[in-house]
């Protein structure tokens, strides 16, 4: 059995990975194929381009990667016509991997988009694209698949890889001793992954770590930076705002930084539910880029009324969130501080957060690769 396969970033990337192995042991001969990153190389996956090529982001910035995404999806459909494999898998990347799947599709290819695209969030329109494209979603939130049931589109809820991944119980002391940290209280800082978020966060986070100092006295701070060349960027940040000597970097590693922590300072995105998942109360702040944001607004694209993952998987919102001018230091600042004063109250959005993890944690790996074969090997 032959499978392709796209996956667009590092998240992308475990995912397939981890899909990879589940094929694997479920149809040993199985062979793998397609734009691939590390994780799924090691796993066994032949890589004609790597994932990374696929990561462009924003409603902006990627116009100037148009030409080469548009040239490397027709190669895939020429080299996938004239090898087709029993399936096809687009994971994650919707705006690449929804039109590549439809190409495939009419080839007579069957194909698999894993994970929804946000058409609960924003640009809803788009479900008419993924009935065209995809002959099964494979969704990783719950309140997916019945707005796929309503709309006829087969779909399978698998579970979030996130929630199988993270530990139910994990000791914060020794967290924070691997650390080096000595301290009563902590609060993790993630600015965000991307060099936009830091900029545009970094240092209304800075500022308002130091309105928290002032606050609570002994407080440290840790920050996982994403990559190297975000290092400078923040720690700059932290000198103008002179918190540095109250700050932690570590290269990467957020999930020892959050286990670590009290309390969670994050820019809104999958860290948000990852922070969540470790039972961790957090506060959330945004910013995307002015030209960005006009866009969405003008156009009405964006019909939440929440945009932290664990206040839409929940019955009632327990994430503070500060979007766009919202994200100012001495808001961001006082909502830490009460969670930080309320030890009641953070225990109450552990347990809460708790009952979500089992909730998510359905052995993902093992139900998308069930769902795959099962489809792949229907006639």
């Amino acid at each position: 059995m032959k499978i392709g396969l796209v996956a667009g970033e590092a998240s992308g990337d475990l995912l397939g990975a981890g899909l990879i192995r589940a094929l694997s042991r479920l149809c040993p001969d199985a062979t793998f194929e397609g734009v691939a990153g590390p994780e799924m190389v090691a796993a066994g996956c032949d890589a004609w381009e790597p994932s990374e090529s696929l990561a462009v982001f924003g409603l902006v910035e990627p116009l100037a990667h148009i030409p080469r995404l548009l040239r490397l999806r027709r190669q895939l459909v020429k080299r996938w016509s004239a090898s087709p494999p029993d399936v096809f898998v687009g994971i994650d990347a919707p705006d690449f991997n929804l039109g590549l799947e439809k190409r495939l599709r009419g080839k007579g290819i069957r194909t698999i988009h894993y994970v929804s695209p946000s058409i609960w969030a924003w640009r809803a329109g788009r479900i008419k694209t993924v009935r065209a494209a995809a002959d099964r979603v494979l969704c990783i939130l719950p309140f997916e698949k019945p707005l796929y049931d309503a709309a006829g589109i087969d779909a399978v809820f698998v579970g979030h890889p996130r929630a199988d991944s993270t530990p139910a119980e994990f000791d914060v002391s020794a967290a924070r001793q691997a650390l080096g940290i000595d301290a009563d209280v902590v609060v993790a800082v993630l600015p965000g992954s991307r060099a936009g978020e830091v900029r545009r966060l970094g240092s209304i986070m800075a500022e308002s770590a130091r309105l928290l100092v002032d606050a609570h006295p002994g407080l440290s701070f840790v920050t996982p930076v994403a990559t190297p060349a975000l290092r400078p960027v923040f720690e700059k940040q932290l000198l103008d705002a002179n918190v540095a000597e109250h700050f932690l970097l570590l290269d990467g590693d957020s999930e020892t930084a959050m286990k670590a922590a009290d309390v969670v300072l994050l820019a809104s995105g999958t860290a948000a539910l990852e922070s969540a998942l470790l039972g961790k109360p957090t506060v959330a702040a945004y910013r995307v880029s002015p030209v960005t944001h006009f866009i969405a607004a003008r156009l009405g694209l964006v019909k939440l009324t929440h945009f932290t993952l664990p206040n839409l998987l929940i019955e009632r919102p327990l994430v503070p969130e500060f979007i766009q001018q919202a994200a100012q230091p001495g808001a961001i600042a006082e909502s830490v501080s009460q969670l930080l004063k309320d030890p009641g109250r953070r225990q109450f959005i552990s347990d809460r957060f708790a009952r979500l993890r089992s909730e998510l944690a359905l052995d993902t790996d093992q139900r998308a690769a069930e769902a795959v074969l099962e489809l792949a090997q229907r006639h």
